[in-house]
């Protein structure tokens, strides 16, 4: 049952007492008089405000005006939330909405329990999509443009979308001091100088490094890119090959002569899903503990074919028919050489060898893998671990910066074959060339399409490629140890989100850290052109950063390199840049925002520690572990295992109410500023205001994904609604803020059963919420305090208390206690909805006690420990119990149309007679005035079988209730009420010659 505005019951009862002023009342008693002296409820509070002008006048009040107060007021621990930056790059979508709410709500709980919050928003800004969209805006590309105006076009981007993204945050009610000065960006000078002085800490203790190797690369972006910058796709269709390598036999190794394979025709056959990687093939990797067989295939003039013994049945298509001529361990192959698979094309080319690799397995492929360690990890490693890779020069790379075969592919397939494959995306036009190639030359066997899993770039949403390049890497073995050792320390919600994290460091060894943007950070090496070696110590990165923190960061691109280079590099009579040049790399925006630790305060370790740290799941392989590892990585000895935040909590993503991944073309996306301020049809997207949407936030398991769509929607403002509703009722009841400083409050020792079980219940509602927030468990509060305000305030206390607040004189002792319970119930309800709905608090504070101060400037004192009273809530529940019964006779002679109002009826509970004294009659006994206003009924009375008159009433609903801890039960009767209707409560208990009821006649006598 709602509320009073909204009950039917109260509409109906208003209706009557508007009916009992009017001229058709034609009793000779003064109505008018009766009417004013009814305690009817009176309030300005709105039922159905418009939410957008009540938040935009309680904005300032409970956003930025609150957070510099409570930074300068409150005296408490301070709490430090350390925000990640989100990317200044478009409007707001429910993933960015969902996450400030949620810091939100935790830093305004902090506030109200007296702890000085400190927050600072911050914005990620640099990066490829920011240097896209300036470029778009531009009608130009990075190629036709200098470094510096591409800087000074994103630069420009970045800060208009962060003015727009701070107006859309504040429309959501985050508290925070909002001006330029107190934010933070990974643009600003400071913030750009204290990310070079970590890296230059990093360099000091070894641990970066340059090395030409295999990375991830994205041909769309032209850079190389992190773990982290990759996202995963498991519909990703390759057309893969299976080709054949000339084993050479003709040389008297042992191998075949043991199994007398000399000078035997002998194929490799080799699978591959990236053909296009065959250019640059330097090795056949085998297992040594695998055995593989030699085939005879049909045909006699087929060369025999070698593959893994335990492959044969899954190759059976491939293979045909065939006997085992001999059988071999890997390990027996290696050492031996084959053919180029051009070889046929470019004759120069001299035999590669079988190597082994603890990669190959027998699970797929045929259990010889082709090794290009241009474009593998697992292979690169592999020719190091074999010393095969000692110079740059030694790995066959063909791919330029835009994943495009080289000239340099002629080398390996000659000038005529290299004639169609130069220029051409090896991901496009280059692999299907090379297909074609193969089967000129006769080495492809079969070409499948498989559909797999592959890595795309994030940003662009292209497929990626591994292939190498000369990168700047993080040494991330030498400092493993300590950042899981760090983590220990560190409290994770959900608990289950810890392995997450530890397994994504765990698996890590290098992290590559450069970029070839100029939207970045610049890696200030310089390169000694002769040599083309980079020189990165610390004497020349002090000298850089010196000049960098003077004269500004883009002057690392506008400045001479005659400035960067440090006295001790000179030489003398020589031209400065004829000898070096500036690095051209800028740093992973990961690095950028993983230093953001950097700007924290103190602890009293002396290291930069937050709280607590909360963004969504991906960020285990984004920015929660870049400030791990580059915390640790920059720190001294002693502390690397000090980890940068105390807390790390987790959220999911916002998927639409039928679990799908919210998206453009799907045309399922809700935006929050929609939520907030209506559609353009308002009927089908109403304007629900920012409190609306924190509500929904707060009711959800964020720490899973999470559903929101029209349905959802309507739920949470019905939420907000139902708990709007009970303040409202509560406001148009207890007085005005004076009126409630000059009434008498009621002490516990004089509050009747019911109160004291309504206080009861607040303080379990409390304590339920406290313990919810304090476990990050929003949903907990939410749920506590809507089941409050709708089952135990509206659906029964507010219910059955009504007459009471109405009819009562003002100060007699059951409406004061009333009032009492009631204040309390505002109070300590307030103070627990106002980190979730905190416009709605604030509006409900105003009007309560008639002041324009925050709500979060008086601090939330839970209720005393003497509120939890036990044998009230045992008592209640049974009468409670009772109750349901009752009801269930009063709904029969509705039903029935003996009756219309439950006042229309009285009830008679039959006592028998029993052998032990039953608590509960006893109970009955003790509280029989209360049982009428329990059943809201005008009159309930306890009587013996034995006292039953002999006169039958009109009507009669009998049925029955179990005694606790008795076989026996109880008997109810619902019959018709005996008396009349009192005129001014509508209560039956008038005398036919009086008026009024004795009750209303001794108020109405005062």
């Amino acid at each position: 049952m709602n509320v009073w505005a909204s009950s039917q019951r109260c509409r109906r009862r208003i209706q009557n007492y508007a009916f009992f002023l009017g001229t058709r009342y034609s009793s000779t008693v003064d109505n008018h008089a009766f009417a004013q002296s009814l305690l009817l409820p009176k309030t300005s509070f709105a039922l159905r405000p418009n939410p957008k002008e009540i938040e935009a006048r309680h904005r300032a009040r409970t956003c930025t005006d609150l957070y510099k107060w409570q930074f300068k007021n409150l005296e408490g621990p301070q709490f430090i939330f350390h925000d990640g930056p989100p990317y200044a790059n478009g409007d707001l979508h429910m993933g960015h909405a969902m996450n400030k709410i949620l810091k939100d709500i935790i830093n305004r709980f902090h506030v109200s329990r007296g702890r000085r919050v400190q927050y600072i928003p911050g914005w990620d800004c640099h990066g490829l999509p920011i240097e896209n969209k300036a470029l778009h805006e531009l009608g130009e590309d990075s190629a036709s443009l200098p470094p510096l105006a591409i800087r000074q076009a994103a630069n420009k981007t970045a800060l208009r979308e962060i003015e727009t993204q701070k107006e859309q945050f504040q429309r959501l009610g985050i508290m925070a001091d909002w001006s330029t000065e107190t934010t933070y960006r990974t643009i600003d000078h400071s913030y750009q100088m204290r990310q070079l002085r970590v890296f230059r800490d990093m360099v000091e203790n070894g641990l970066i490094f340059r090395r030409y190797r295999p990375v991830h690369f994205s041909p769309s972006s032209r850079s190389a890119l992190a773990e982290a910058e990759l996202v995963y796709k498991d519909d990703h269709v390759s057309h893969s090959v299976f080709v054949t390598f000339d084993l050479n036999t003709t040389e008297d190794v042992t191998v075949f002569q043991t199994h007398h394979l000399v000078g035997q025709a002998i194929q490799l056959l080799v699978w591959t899903t990236t053909p296009w990687t065959l250019t640059a093939n330097m090795a056949i990797a085998v297992h040594p503990d695998l055995t593989y067989v030699v085939l005879r295939r049909t045909s006699a003039e087929t060369p025999l074919l070698i593959v893994a013994k335990e492959r044969m049945d899954a190759l059976a298509d491939i293979i045909g028919t065939a006997d085992i001529v001999a059988e071999l361990l890997g390990a027996e192959l290696v050492g031996t050489f084959y053919t180029p698979i051009f070889a046929t094309l470019c004759p120069s080319l001299r035999p590669l060898p079988i190597i082994t690799a603890g990669h190959v397995t027998s699970t797929s492929g045929t259990g010889l893998v082709h090794s290009a360690p241009a474009h593998g990890a697992e292979d690169y490693n592999a020719f190091r671990e074999l010393g095969l890779l000692d110079k740059k020069e030694e790995i066959l790379c063909h791919v330029g910066s835009a994943g495009e075969f080289t000239t340099q592919v002629a080398e390996i397939v000659g000038d005529d074959g290299a004639r169609g494959l130069i220029g051409e995306s090896v991901l496009d036009g280059g692999s299907r060339k090379v297909v074609q190639l193969l089967k000129d030359i006769g080495a492809l066997v079969k070409i499948q399409r498989i559909k797999h899993r592959y890595p795309y770039d994030w940003r662009t949403d292209k497929p990626i490629i591994m292939t190498a390049t000369s990168q700047w890497f993080a040494n991330l073995d030498d400092i493993k140890a300590d950042a899981l050792a760090a983590l220990e320390g560190v409290s994770f919600f959900p608990p289950v989100s810890r392995a997450r994290l530890t397994s994504f460091v765990q698996l890590r060894s290098e992290w590559c850290i450069s970029r070839q943007r100029v939207w970045g950070v610049p890696i200030p090496a310089l390169y000694h052109i002769p040599t083309d070696e980079a020189v990165l110590d610390s004497p020349t990165l002090e000298h850089i950063l010196r000049v960098l923190d003077k004269k500004g960061i883009e002057y690392w691109w506008e400045g001479p390199v005659e400035e960067f280079v440090p006295p001790a590099l000179r030489e003398a009579g020589v031209a400065v840049d004829t000898v070096w040049r500036k690095g051209t790399d800028t740093m992973d925006v990961w690095f950028d925002s993983g230093t953001a630790w950097s700007m924290l305060d103190e602890r009293g370790n002396g290291v930069p520690r937050a709280d607590v740290c909360l963004e969504g799941s991906d960020q285990h392989r984004g920015w929660f572990q870049s400030q791990l590892l580059t915390a640790v990585a920059s720190a001294p000895p002693e502390q690397r295992t000090l980890s940068p935040y105390g807390t790390l909590i987790t959220h999911g993503m916002v998927l639409d109410q039928k679990g799908k991944k919210m998206s453009k073309s799907l045309g399922n996306v809700t935006s929050p500023m929609t939520v907030v301020d209506g559609g353009l049809d308002l009927k089908k997207e109403p304007a629900y205001g920012a409190d609306v949407l924190r509500f929904w936030v707060a009711s959800v398991d964020y720490w899973n994904d999470v559903y929101l769509g029209p349905v959802v929607l309507a739920q949470a403002a019905e939420g907000v609604r139902k708990i709007r509703n009970t303040a409202r009722f509560i406001l148009g009841n207890v007085g005005s803020a004076e009126t409630r400083a000059k009434m008498k409050r009621v002490q516990r020792s004089e509050m009747g059963l019911v109160e004291r079980y309504i206080m009861h219940e607040l303080r379990v509602l409390e304590q339920t919420a406290l313990e919810g927030y304090s476990q990050y468990n929003f949903a907990k509060v939410a749920a506590a305090l809507s089941n409050f305000a709708n089952i135990t305030l509206s659906s029964f206390y507010f219910d059955i208390s009504k007459d009471g607040l109405y009819a009562n004189a003002l100060d007699s002792l059951e409406r004061r206690a009333t009032v009492t319970v009631l204040d309390q119930v505002l109070t300590t309800m307030n103070s627990i909805m106002a980190p979730l709905v905190p416009h709605l608090a604030e509006e409900i504070h105003e009007a309560f006690n008639e002041t324009e101060s925050s709500i979060f400037t008086i601090q939330w004192k839970p209720l005393a420990s003497e509120w939890d009273d036990a044998k009230a809530n045992e008592e209640m529940k049974m009468l409670l119990r009772l109750r349901t019964a009752v009801l269930a006779g009063l709904e029969e002679a509705r039903g029935d149309k003996k009756i219309k109002s439950s006042l229309e009826a009285e009830v008679e509970l039959l006592v028998p007679d029993l052998e032990q004294p039953s608590p509960f009659i006893e109970l009955l006994q003790r509280e029989e005035n209360l049982l009428k206003t329990l059943f809201i009924t005008s009159d309930a009375t306890l009587i013996d079988e034995g006292s039953l008159g002999t006169t039958s009433p009109e009507w009669v609903y009998v049925s029955s209730a179990a005694i606790p801890s008795s076989d026996e039960d109880l008997t109810i009767r619902v019959r018709p009420a005996q008396l009349e209707k009192c005129s001014r409560c509508w209560i039956f208990t008038r005398l036919p010659s009086e008026p009024l009821c004795p009750r209303c006649t001794s108020v109405v006598q005062r």
